[in-house]
């Protein structure tokens, strides 16, 4: 049986921005064809994405959440005799409707059932590692803080069996999950997402700053409140997606509905919502401003080759949508059909929509 794959090849144009930072705080970069370019990681990407408005309000039922805190909220939640759910949204303004298990108990009960997910640190209840728990499981603590709370009792070795392999929670379906402690109910990743590279070299820039003290009338420091620097640069990305359609299905237990809706969900948020590094400074959003959306069932390919060597054209959108276009022909050329079925949007030209694309992956 052949693999059905859905391919994304994008260009998003960013101002002055610095969306994804080193450990100096400066702008990501990396080299390619023997110039510097800017880059932003595939991490930065799929977090902005999976925790985007967008895709949590199409999402909404089906997202888990990636945590090592989640021994905290569940002993904050047996002290204080409040539901999971209620301490994870509302903190310390949860009601209390369970008896309140006393600190120690508590302490014992939380690590065992967070050790679940992983080892847990000599001190406190969070794990070592950063997990991710589906909805199903966090339902399963849940009831399971319920029962013990109200029935008095002491955990059951059947209690611990927490894992689950059946949940339709698509943030892990999408992007997997490793449990080194119980790798039977890991989750292989069914989304790629490459490190998005600017199609042209680019040179990250110090900007300068002052701010100014509102109260100082300079009548005895004529200064400024701060002085500070910060590092930019802008670009024309090229963003490669590679979802392997077949195993998202099979990752949401054959959910074909739920597969579509997180399809669209993913695309729409691809070409909509920016990292959120540095936003504030630089309000540096911007919409994608061309797609080719692919469909079939050969082996993929990145088309970042049309950019080995840097764009240096004035009027570099339309060059950058024409020498992908023109890579990807000669590719076919030489290597046959590398796909069924394609679909373009292009704010250049202002042909396509983005009801094409999110139709096309969609189905």
């Amino acid at each position: 049986m052949m693999t059905n794959f859905v391919q994304l090849h994008i260009l998003t144009s960013y101002p002055p921005s610095n969306l994804n930072r080193d450990d100096l705080g400066r702008p990501k970069t990396a080299v390619m064809g023997g110039t510097q370019r800017l880059r932003i990681s595939s991490q930065s990407l799929k977090r902005a994405w999976r925790t985007s408005e967008l895709f949590r309000e199409a999402l909404s039922d089906h997202m888990g959440v990636r945590t090592k805190e989640m021994g905290n909220f569940i002993y904050k939640a047996l002290i204080t005799g409040s539901k999971l759910t209620d301490i994870l949204n509302n903190g310390s303004q949860a009601p209390a409707i369970y008896p309140k298990m006393d600190e120690k108990k508590a302490g014992e009960v939380t690590k065992q059932i967070a050790g679940v997910f992983g080892k847990m640190k000599k001190e406190g209840f969070e794990i070592e590692q950063l997990a991710h728990f589906s909805p199903e499981e966090t339902t399963i603590i849940e009831n399971l803080i319920a029962d013990i709370s109200q029935n008095g009792r002491e955990l059951t070795k059947d209690d611990l069996n927490i894992l689950r392999k059946d949940h339709a929670a698509v943030d892990i379906a999408m992007f997997g999950r490793m449990l080194a402690a119980n790798t039977q109910y890991n989750m292989e990743a069914a989304v790629q997402v490459a490190h998005a590279i600017t199609v042209h070299k680019v040179s990250v820039e110090d900007d300068f700053f002052t701010a100014v003290d509102d109260l100082n009338n300079g009548e005895e420091d004529m200064g400024s409140g701060h002085l500070g620097e910060t590092e930019f640069a802008a670009g024309l990305f090229y963003i490669y997606v590679c979802v392997n359609r077949d195993l998202l299905q099979k990752n949401l237990n054959g959910d074909a509905a739920l597969t579509q809706k997180a399809l669209k969900a993913l695309t729409e948020s691809a070409l909509k919502v920016s990292p959120t590094g540095k936003q504030n400074s630089f309000a540096s959003r911007a919409y994608a401003s061309y797609v080719l959306a692919e469909k079939g069932s050969q082996q993929p390919r990145s088309l970042s080759v049309a950019f080995l060597k840097s764009m240096e054209d004035k009027d570099l959108l339309r060059k950058s949508i024409e020498e992908l276009g023109t890579t990807r022909e000669k590719i076919e050329n030489v290597y046959g059909e590398c796909c069924e079925d394609k679909v373009e949007m292009n704010t250049y030209t202002g042909e396509g929509s983005i009801k094409d694309i999110l139709s096309f992956v969609e189905n």
